[in-house]
């Protein structure tokens, strides 16, 4: 064969040959009957991987290729694509190819690997996959999963706008590197201007629609945005609604009774779901004198989610639940997170509940994890709390003043002194909360309010997580630490550098200790640049994850620590109570024998954790900047939250909008980066904008659609412009005199 043959031409023999062959070839076959030599040989290697990972090819035993596109692979086997989802949750597919005289079948897949399943590898529409079939019927095939083809491409969410060529699907976010794509008028069909579409686009550049997910302009679509920009699983299957909605509360039995003492939930009036009850009295022992009795008592979602069902395998994918400021993306069913595992007021509820002896000083003196019945005594939330604590109880925390909030403060202030005493990194960043009117539409942002009350709960709870921890190390069980590892030496000299410009000094320390960040913290406390330390104090920390090996807990400065308290919405809380169970054998629901696949599984819901963060972050953003899109030209205080060589990230502080100011927008003088002080430095003016600095900055471009918001900062020194006019009024002047 010429070796001056072009690559496409390559291609297209090598294609038709293994198209045209009865029997599959391998590489060396093909080379030989198109007699491939020279630097055709050589390039027979790259096409062939192309075609196998584009899916036109597939490699079977002793490495032989067939086309994919071929209908029969031999054995049952058969090239297909996943073209809908029916009403029961199971995937539909379609043959590649098949006789165009020929209805193809309905192929409905009725099994699959898990990986398959659930998670971010799931299958979904558009996959291409190579099914086997198992019986047929009149109306379609039932078939299984043997392997994926290849794999999917990525799923792009754009808004669509109409133009005489068909139309524009432009990207929504502007972290994407993929800004859009054009879609011919055969393609748009149906669709109309703002609709947000999801779509992929293959190796040969093709449009593939998917759904239009609604309106741009409909209220509930920045959530909507998110959850499928993320991936997050947000509808459960048939076989997992029916487990959920055949639960019933478990009678008493051996469980322990606690339906007697006035446990009561302390939540946020938005709050959805009431998983964690406290209690607490002054403890009567003399050895204790001043101490405390209190216990935290919290869902028993394991016994409702058995490890092994639908329903665990669809909490495990999900990782934890996901709150967005207008929805919430469950990680239970709603029969069990609204319902049965929810501790409403008055009803009882099964409960897995840690009782405590605490010391006036805060110390955890015994502890015990038992297994109970429940009934909670009230519905209470922090502003109500905060008010009985103020001296303003209503009528419903009045009657509980004596009993229960009396007690919960006193028990959290002796928690507070071993806080203070271990020396917790005291960081307490501010988050907003989006206000909505009764159309869902969005009416207002604010910095959420931080009181005692809910300090009382957050203490309560440590303290509870300490306890199944410890609990599970006694009995030589496994656990899933919540971990966060000492911070990284290298973050530590970026922010020591940093520091210096304030004059502020962190201890020397290759390993500082929460006390050195405390330190740093007090001095800056009264300061105008307090955020943007406490920000950077944030980012020189390793980050909190998952895992079975005991890394300890820097930030709060303890050596045992799980999560233990919020089993509804997190998946690393319900492997915790299942090792209670079983360590302490506490009846049905816990692990049968010791997990032995905590690591990976660990890492998973660490990854789900990050995902719904990064998700939850993005809705309120978007939220933030459609309520200041209404705002453009006007100017606000701003503080500088971020600097490198194209410009600052600064902040309005009072809603939290984040935006941008260009160095192109810096125009009255040439700026340059100084990066070891995280500043600006203007080389004719000598101005200076750096981290932390407040300014004054002109709202002049908010995008929602791509979530960005854009600045301009007013200059403290007057331009050339200002020169010049300054100079022109002052000759008008002295001709008048």
């Amino acid at each position: 064969m010429n070796t001056k043959n072009t690559r496409d031409d390559l291609r297209e023999w090598i294609v038709n040959l293994i198209n045209n062959s009865d029997h599959p070839l391998s590489k060396n076959e093909i080379a030989k009957q198109l007699k491939l030599k020279g630097s055709d040989r050589m390039a027979l290697k790259e096409i062939l991987r192309d075609l196998q990972s584009e899916g036109d090819l597939i490699k079977g035993r002793r490495r032989k290729l067939v086309s994919s596109t071929q209908p029969k692979l031999g054995k049952g086997l058969i090239a297909a694509e996943v073209i809908d989802i029916d009403e029961d949750g199971h995937l539909i597919a379609a043959p590649l190819e098949w006789p165009k005289d020929q209805m193809p079948p309905k192929m409905r897949i009725i099994e699959m690997r898990r990986s398959h399943a659930e998670g971010r590898s799931a299958l979904a529409v558009t996959s291409r996959i190579i099914v086997k079939v198992i019986t047929k019927t009149e109306t379609e095939w039932h078939v299984s999963v043997v392997r994926r083809l290849v794999k999917d491409a990525k799923k792009h969410l754009g808004i669509f706008q109409a133009n005489r060529r068909g139309g524009y699907i432009a990207s929504i976010n502007r972290k994407d590197v993929f800004p859009g794509v054009h879609v011919t008028a055969e393609d748009a069909q149906g669709l109309e201007a703002g609709d947000i579409v999801q779509y992929t686009v293959d190796h040969g550049n093709q449009f593939h629609f998917i759904k239009v997910l609604g309106k741009f302009d409909d209220p509930k679509m920045f959530s909507e945005i998110a959850i499928h920009n993320h991936g997050i699983p947000y509808e459960f299957s048939p076989e997992a609604i029916a487990i959920a909605e055949e639960g019933k509360v478990p009678p008493l039995g051996n469980r322990t009774d606690f339906r007697s003492i006035p446990l009561v939930t302390i939540d946020g009036e938005d709050a959805r779901d009431f998983d964690d009850a406290v209690w607490a009295e002054p403890d009567t022992d003399e050895r204790n004198q001043g101490g405390w009795r209190a216990i935290v008592a919290i869902a028993d979602v394991s016994y409702y989610v058995r490890s092994g069902s639908a329903l665990d395998s669809e909490a495990q994918a999900r990782g934890n639940s996901v709150y967005f400021p207008d929805r919430v993306v469950p990680m239970l069913p709603e029969a069990l997170s609204n319902n049965l595992c929810s501790l409403r007021p008055h009803e009882d509820r099964a409960c897995m509940a840690i009782e405590m002896i605490i010391s006036a000083h805060g110390k955890i003196k015994s502890f015990r994890v038992k297994r109970g019945l429940m009934r909670s005594q009230a519905r209470l939330t922090y502003n109500q709390v905060q008010a009985a604590i103020d001296g303003q109880p209503d009528s419903v925390t009045h009657p509980l003043m004596e009993t229960v909030i009396r007690p919960l403060y006193g028990v959290y202030k002796s928690l507070l002194k071993a806080r203070s005493q271990r020396g917790t990194v005291e960081l307490d960043m501010p988050e907003r909360q989006i206000m909505f009117d009764e159309n869902g539409r969005m009416v207002d942002v604010k910095i959420r309010e931080r009181h005692d009350s809910h300090k009382i709960i957050e203490e309560l709870m440590i303290a509870a997580n300490v306890c199944a921890a410890k609990t599970l190390i006694a009995k030589k069980w496994p656990c899933m630490f919540r971990v966060h590892d000492k911070p990284d030496p290298m973050r530590v000299a970026n922010l020591r550098q940093f520091l210096k410009q304030f004059k502020l000094n962190l201890s020397k320390s290759a390993e500082p200790t929460p006390a050195h960040y405390n330190e740093i913290l007090q001095q800056v406390k009264e300061r105008p640049y307090f955020r943007t330390v406490s920000e950077l104090v944030l980012r020189s920390m390793a980050q909190a994850q998952y895992s079975p090996n005991n890394l300890g807990h820097f930030g709060l400065s303890l050596f045992q620590y799980a999560h233990f308290t919020s089993p509804i919405r997190r998946y690393a809380d319900l492997i915790v109570h299942r090792c209670l169970i079983a360590a302490l054998e506490l009846g049905e629901g816990g692990y049968e024998e010791k997990p032995d696949d905590l690591q990976e599984l660990g890492q998973h819901i660490s990854d789900t954790e990050r995902r719904a963060a990064t998700a939850e972050r993005e809705v309120v953003d978007r939220y933030t900047i459609s309520f200041v899109a209404s705002r453009i030209g006007q100017e606000f205080e701003v503080t500088i939250v971020g600097v490198n060589r194209h410009g600052l990230f600064v902040e309005i502080e009072a809603s939290g909008a984040e935006g941008f100011v260009s160095m192109r927008s810096l125009d009255w003088d040439f700026f340059t980066f100084d990066e070891a002080n995280y500043r600006l430095v203007g080389r004719r003016t000598k101005s200076v904008y750096q981290l932390g600095q407040k300014v004054k900055a002109v709202v002049i471009d908010a995008e929602v659609q791509t979530n960005s918001l854009s600045f301009r900062v007013v200059p403290e020194v007057p331009t050339k412009a200002d020169k010049k006019g300054s100079r022109q009024q002052a000759a008008r002047k002295k001709r008048r005199e």
